[in-house]
């Protein structure tokens, strides 16, 4: 009997014990300690680990809607200045065109006037001969040049046939005789030449076969 008795007080101040220790749960009248808060860079991290995307910051996304503005209206004002230019070069192209084209009457002119001079070496030609290579070294400095076409196959695009003429020094279908000199500005013919072209060596004319010979 006294030995049941001592159990008993021995099994008491243990179970008090229990019940005054900290973090016992509900059975000591106490709440459990909630888990610590995990900060949101540990977060991020953890869903960029799991494969999920992080959440898009507000400030970041109109950032770069705005740089995407930005750099769309940068490639549209950029071609718009380059329009521009190409527009105002081709109207000084087409402005120094017309106006080449109407200074070659005067060339022309020029060149017959030196080509029936008598004397070469008459001051009164020497004058114009040296008004003729002003004009024409004014034009070269716009890329304006003269092209000559005497022996060259006859072109379309470059030459103006006005006849044909027997030659002999030259094969049928080129140019004999250059009546008019053609223009190139930038390489590209702006005046075509007249020319004349030859039909081939000129054969004379054979006598019929039956017809009688002289003695």
């Amino acid at each position: 009997m006294f030995s049941s008795k001592k159990k008993h007080q021995e099994h008491e101040p243990r179970a008090a014990q229990d019940e005054n220790t900290p973090g016992s749960g509900a059975a000591g009248g106490q709440e459990p300690t909630p888990p610590a808060a995990v900060p949101a860079e540990e977060s991020v991290a953890a869903a960029a680990i799991e494969g999920e995307a992080p959440p898009a910051n507000p400030l970041e996304t109109e950032l770069a809607t705005a740089k995407d503005r930005y750099a769309r209206l940068l490639a549209d004002f950029d071609n718009v200045r380059k329009r521009h230019v190409r527009e105002r070069e081709e109207v000084v192209k087409r402005a120094t065109e017309a106006l080449i084209i109407e200074l070659l009457p005067v060339i022309d002119h020029f060149d017959l006037a030196l080509a029936a001079a008598a004397d070469p070496d008459d001051p009164f030609v020497a004058g114009v001969r040296m008004v003729s290579d002003q004009l024409h070294a004014a034009l070269a400095k716009f890329d304006a040049k003269p092209e000559d076409a005497v022996g060259q196959p006859f072109d379309p695009a470059r030459h103006e046939a006005l006849s044909e003429m027997p030659s002999d020094a030259s094969p049928a279908g080129h140019v004999v005789f250059q009546l008019r000199k053609g223009w190139s500005l930038a390489g590209r013919f702006i005046r075509p030449a007249q020319v004349m072209l030859s039909s081939g060596p000129a054969t004379p004319a054979t006598a019929p076969a039956d017809a009688p010979t002289p003695d």
